[in-house]
């Protein structure tokens, strides 16, 4: 099938979701869940494929992020059951407004309609994703990379069957079945079929949405995620969360991959970290990190030189750069020149200091004494999320139901009308 008629399925599937009541929904989602869930096996098969077929040309950490396991299938059945517990967006009056000639104003949330969502090789993001749009009443047109085709198709019929099965057009959950760049771009164009376009992935597809899209377009953006250690840490704190920020999943977007040390401190605590990070985990048998130092980190110890572009690399892997900086504003003015205003951190125990950059740090989420990783719908309190928004409109940080909703003035009179230009004639000014 192609794009289009993707899409134009998508389209008719609108208005029996928009129409779905709230547990029509959730059942829909519960289904979905079940179906999952039994169709694990094919489901594996699908995805050891992948695996196979990616394994020599991607990175281990990449093959981890492809990979899925009977928990993982397991826990994403788990978030659309998390997703299907949490109230219906839809329909929720956001402001009430009653004018003095009687007319009543509701701000009142809505379906978008079609919301298209371009990912590369995490399959998980197939289930979140169709779970948070149903339950925003809208349809879900899915993109993945062609590394993860199969394990997301399998993925995709099963929760079909489910929605089947609750009596919801299986189309309001579509596949795209073409992998190559020319479907991306007419996502990105379907202008009157597209409602909202999200891309999930590396620095190249935000580029490309952000440069090509007529469609409606939420940036969610690359996570080049700073720590700052300040002079007044809890050292054995700080090494905790970045072992944590860093190792816990070094693949995704929350992962920090930049360290930044206050100079007071920097002769005592970067010991202490090359410790934690590198030479504690080799002799552990894990990976150690690779840390990429600036000149002033490289006086105090061993690794590898920093480049050019090593604090502006979200690498994704084990690998960290690590610079030393002369105060918090310094930290501070490395990281607006250098972050993607995804999430940061820093750790104090000054109170002023952790007002000061939690003002001064312009990102979607900033933390204070804790791991960047909990930038995630599940950990928000939202179910999952649709993705990490790294702009200011509309939806910023994790984006759950209410960011998946529009909204309209829906508009309650008993006969009022408006005086227009021949009653100010009449009238005077």
């Amino acid at each position: 099938m192609t794009t289009h008629e993707i899409l134009l399925n998508a389209q008719s599937a609108r208005l029996p979701l928009a129409l779905a009541g709230s547990d029509v929904k959730d059942d829909a989602l519960e289904a979905m869940a079940v179906a999952l869930v039994a169709a694990q096996q094919e489901i594996l098969d699908a995805n050891r494929k992948d695996l196979d077929a990616a394994r020599g040309r991607v990175s281990d950490v990449m093959l981890d992020r492809l990979a899925l396991t009977p928990t993982r299938l397991a826990d994403m059945a788990k978030g659309m059951r998390e997703v299907a517990s949490l109230p219906d967006p839809v329909g929720a009056v956001l402001r009430k407004i009653v004018r003095p000639n009687g007319i009543l104003i509701e701000k009142t949330a809505v379906p978008m309609g079609v919301i298209a969502i371009i990912y590369e090789s995490r399959p998980n993001v197939t289930s979140d994703a169709a779970a948070l749009a149903i339950k925003a009443g809208s349809a879900c047109v899915l993109r993945c990379g062609k590394d993860a085709w199969a394990s997301c198709h399998a993925i995709v019929e099963a929760l079909r069957r489910g929605l089947r099965e609750a009596g919801l057009p299986e189309t309001a959950v579509s596949l795209i079945e073409d992998t190559t760049h020319a479907s991306a771009n007419e996502l990105m164009t379907a202008d009157g079929l597209v409602d909202l376009l999200i891309p999930r992935g590396g620095a190249g597809l935000i580029r490309a949405c952000v440069e090509n899209a007529t469609v409606p377009c939420i940036q969610t953006g690359t996570g080049i995620c700073h720590i700052y250690v300040d002079k007044a840490a809890d050292q054995a704190m700080a090494l905790d969360i970045i072992e944590n920020a860093k190792t816990s999943r070094p693949s995704v977007c929350n992962a920090a991959e930049v360290c930044l040390v206050h100079q007071d401190i920097a002769a005592e605590f970067l010991p202490k970290l090359k410790q934690r990070l590198c030479d504690d985990r080799a002799a552990a048998g894990l990976t150690p990190v690779e840390l990429h130092l600036d000149e002033r980190a490289a006086a105090v110890i061993e690794g590898v030189p920093a480049g050019p572009k090593d604090f502006d690399t979200e690498y994704l892997d084990y690998k960290m750069a690590v610079g030393v900086v002369d105060s918090l504003e310094a930290a501070i003015a490395h990281i607006a020149a250098h972050s993607t205003h995804h999430s940061d951190a820093i750790v104090t125990g000054d109170e002023n200091a952790a007002a000061r950059f939690t003002t001064c740090v312009d990102s979607a989420a900033v933390y204070v004494n804790a791991s960047t990783r909990f930038t995630d719908g599940g950990e928000f309190g939202l179910g999952c999320e649709m993705g990490i928004s790294t702009q200011k409109l509309h939806a910023r940080g994790p984006m759950g139901l209410a960011e998946l909703c529009t909204y309209k003035y829906i508009v309650h009179g008993n006969g009022q009308v408006r005086g227009g230009s021949s009653a100010k004639l009449v009238q005077g000014c």
